[in-house]
């Protein structure tokens, strides 16, 4: 309720920021003056106090809210000296209120600076698409974790899976920078995976604040018979899974190269893979696999297993449950994720055997 500006009652008055007063059933049993008053006097009849202090709770700026610390069972009146302590546990809550306040307020900025700065994925005809990005669970962790998808000048797809080290707004605002850098080269001019990081690579040792990446750029072309093809190169980063429409499962280990900003130079390797029909590709940030407690293989394992037991869901609901279950409980870490699916291959009305096409039981479509 809205705190009357001249209430005499101790709870308006501490709301007010006046000074700490004593108080007991006594005091709110006339009339209430306000909304505030009836609560403090229902407070007083439910818990059965009778003597209390009653303070104000500061920020650094203004009266985030009031304390009531009550005596029930215990006989005795509190007295004029024991405000002091009651002052001190309301000054102690009010600065660990500012401090939540204040560490929740720049987790929002920077959650909500990443957010925006996350891509909205191309539509590829006959390719599905599904991405997310969930934020550290620790309010004060926010990292450097990114996806992106576009259409390539050639009219390829580019997908990118990449994670900034650090977790802060630093780790944040470098995210932007090497995200939109990569952007640019790979858009400049058709060119393998490998050269473009190599150039972004360069890009980035050169950069004001010190920042290191890892990152995965995969070009993904439909060929004119039909095939999907990927070729793809690693700087660092955990290997993107392939998961084949029968339940195996790959990890991309090929084509790894140093992370980014090491000032290291290095020869970067591409390599290239047909994704059979009706598979799915799951490129992740670490976030998703590690954990203090356990150790990578683990982690890899499990995300090997349960998306080959999933592979039938649909995209959005498979990327869900890989959180759900992948993703440690002791994890502190962000995690982004993009997964697509080639289409099934189509089967021409010729080759269809006793109504099954490609795979799948029913009547073939017509």
């Amino acid at each position: 309720p809205a705190v009357p500006e001249e209430s005499p009652m101790p709870l308006s008055r501490a709301l007010r920021g006046v000074t700490a007063t004593l108080a007991g059933p006594e005091t709110y049993q006339g009339a209430p003056d306000s909304g505030i008053a009836v609560f403090q006097q229902e407070l007083f009849r439910r818990t059965g106090m009778h003597s209390a202090g009653i303070a104000p709770i500061r920020g650094v700026r203004e009266v985030v809210g009031a304390l009531t610390l009550g005596r029930a069972e215990r006989s005795g009146a509190f007295t004029t000296a024991d405000l002091l302590l009651v002052e001190d546990i309301a000054r102690r809550a009010g600065l660990a209120l500012d401090n939540a306040r204040l560490y929740e307020r720049q987790r929002r900025v920077a959650e909500t600076m990443q957010r925006h700065l996350l891509p909205r994925l191309p539509s590829v005809p006959g390719l599905e698409m599904s991405a997310l990005y969930v934020p550290a669970p620790r309010a004060s962790q926010v990292g450097g974790d990114w996806y992106d998808a576009f259409t390539m000048p050639d009219g390829a797809t580019a997908l990118v899976i990449g994670d900034v080290v650090g977790h802060d707004l630093e780790a944040a605002a470098g995210m932007a920078q090497v995200c939109n850098m990569l952007r640019a080269y790979a858009g400049a001019e058709q060119d393998r995976p490998s050269a473009i990081l190599d150039r972004l690579d360069r890009a980035v040792v050169r950069m004001a604040q010190a920042t290191m990446a890892t990152v995965v750029l995969a070009r993904l072309e439909h060929t004119d018979d039909g095939r999907w093809v990927l070729c793809w190169s690693n700087a660092g980063h955990p290997p993107p899974l392939l998961v084949e429409r029968d339940g195996r499962t790959r990890f991309l280990e090929e084509g790894q190269g140093l992370l980014l900003g090491t000032g290291i130079r290095g020869v970067r390797a591409d390599a290239v893979v047909e994704l059979p029909p009706g598979s799915t590709l799951v490129l992740y940030t670490d976030g998703l696999i590690e954990s203090p407690g356990h150790s990578l293989d683990e982690g890899l394992a499990r995300l090997s297993r349960y998306a080959a037991s999933h592979t039938h869901r649909p995209l959005n609901a498979l990327g869900d449950m890989l959180l759900e279950r992948v993703r440690p409980e002791d994890n502190d870490d962000d995690v982004a994720m993009l997964t697509l699916r080639v289409p099934p291959r189509v089967t021409a009305p010729d080759d269809l055997r006793g109504g099954v096409l490609d795979g799948d039981r029913g009547l073939p479509a017509i």
